[in-house]
């Protein structure tokens, strides 16, 4: 049953009391004392109120001056990139990418790296043995580094060792599904665990000001294990890319609370461990002398930097009645959809008795809406068994009308695509105005690129 809760109001000086009393025992006036009705209270609510018996925030404004958080640099120039510029004190970061993509080593080079600048680094795994560890370091000539290692799964025992003594600059946990709390039950690697032993973890981060980094694992279809709260209680999301079959690995930033979201840092895998590629380019492109059908150059844009890419499209012809097939390797294929339909459309070309494959070169994947435009001449290349010029790059938007729109930074693109020995560019019209060492030739639509691919005129 609830009852009302009573309380009394001086009427000279407006303060309250729980009960009644001759005198205010503010204003020490006589007789000032009214009861005033106050809301009903059930014993629930007297429990659990939250307005009351906490600590007094401090409130600061939005205009308050703050110091720009330091970094960390890492020593690996393509690894800083990614992160914006180093780690930041005090920081949580999740690495994630598929088994053997390179992720321990990539971690432990970076650690040797700032050990042998002066910073104390642990590194702590739960997967590999501490000798292990130790193997890999020489096999990639950082045995003499003063990292501090261990072999452990548990993160009170973590923790204990490092609140010990002088809390490290940087911690790498490798993985978070091999860690386990003892304050809830379940096996390592569930979602209760993963969460807690995080949340532990970064705790410890921000109020010792160690750089903490978690290595995640993935599903088969590239999400990072575990719960969907994991990505969201660190400050920055890193994702490890490439096939492993190619020797390339790209570091792309996914969320970063201290940074930017539109760099990467790209790698080579050698014998003695990730390799950072200071020119992209040179990976994806295909060396050749003379024009091959079905192929074009596109300057695709990660951030700030332009990676010039091969785009390779092939027609094959089939028999009346036959349905046709459509493979896309690297790009999107609802998006190839698209540019199949626009050239049938508006340009009068068919591709329904065809199948088509379409493939970037070296196992990369794009995602610039740029490279609208180098399909469609890789496709009409391939249908028309007319190639590209070899000195030539496209690149430019294309949209469901056939207009032909123009793209971001595009002064960057052409920028790259001249050091590169290429002298053509084929691109929107309203970039063909920007004056520079290469020849441009503007199109307004894809009907009149087609023509000019074509040869009409």
């Amino acid at each position: 049953m609830a009852k009302p809760q009573k309380r009394y109001v001086c009427q000279a000086c407006g303060s309250v009391a729980s009960r009644w009393a001759g005198q205010c025992a503010d204003c020490a006036e006589w007789n000032t004392l009214v009861e005033e009705a106050g809301a009903t209270v059930t014993p629930f609510q007297a429990k659990h109120n939250l307005q009351t018996g906490g600590r007094a925030l401090q409130l600061v404004g939005l205009d308050t001056e703050i110091a720009l958080p330091d970094r960390m640099p890492t020593g690996i120039a393509e690894f800083d990139r990614a992160l914006g510029g180093g780690f930041v004190e005090g920081s949580a970061t999740l690495i994630g990418g598929d088994p053997g993509i390179g992720k321990s080593t990539l971690l432990l080079q970076a650690a040797a790296k700032m050990a042998l600048a002066g910073l104390p680094v642990a590194y702590v795994s739960g997967e590999e043995a501490a000798d292990q560890v130790r193997l890999r370091a020489r096999r990639l000539g950082l045995g003499n580094a003063p990292v501090q290692l261990a072999a452990a799964s548990s993160t009170r025992d973590i923790l204990t060792t490092l609140g010990q003594g002088r809390a490290p600059a940087l911690l790498v946990i490798d993985s978070i599904q091999t860690m386990h709390s003892d304050l809830i039950e379940g096996a390592p690697g569930t979602v209760s665990q993963v969460r807690a032993s995080a949340q532990e973890l970064i705790r410890f981060a921000k109020e010792r000001g160690t750089a903490v980094v978690l290595v995640g694992h993935v599903t088969k279809d590239g999400a990072i294990a575990g719960p969907r709260v994991l990505e969201h209680m660190v400050d920055t999301v890193l994702s490890f890319e490439g096939e492993r079959s190619h020797q390339y690995r790209i570091l792309r930033a996914v969320k970063n609370r201290f940074g930017g979201t539109d760099e990467i840092g790209v790698f080579s895998m050698q014998t003695e461990g990730l390799a950072e590629v200071a020119n992209p380019s040179a990976l994806f492109l295909t060396h050749r002398d003379e024009g091959v059908t079905g192929t074009t150059v596109f300057p695709a844009l990660e951030g700030t930097r332009p990676v010039l890419v091969e785009i390779q499209a092939l027609t094959v012809r089939l028999a009346s009645g036959a349905t046709p097939r459509r493979a896309v390797v690297g790009w999107d294929a609802g998006r190839l959809a698209m540019i199949l339909a626009v050239l049938e459309a508006r340009c009068g070309l068919s591709f329904s008795a065809c199948e088509v494959y379409l493939n970037i070169a070296g196992g990369y994947r794009v995602q610039d809406p740029a490279a609208d435009l180098a399909v469609a001449a890789a496709l009409i290349s391939a249908l028309s068994e007319r190639p590209v010029p070899v000195d030539a790059v496209v690149f430019g938007e294309v949209a469901l009308s056939g207009e032909i729109r123009p793209v971001a930074h595009g002064a960057l693109r052409l920028k790259e695509s001249g050091k590169l020995g290429f002298e053509r560019a084929l691109v929107p019209t309203a970039m063909a105005k920007d004056e520079g060492p290469m020849a441009l030739a503007g199109f307004r639509t894809l009907g009149a690129f087609v023509d000019h691919m074509l040869g009409r005129g």
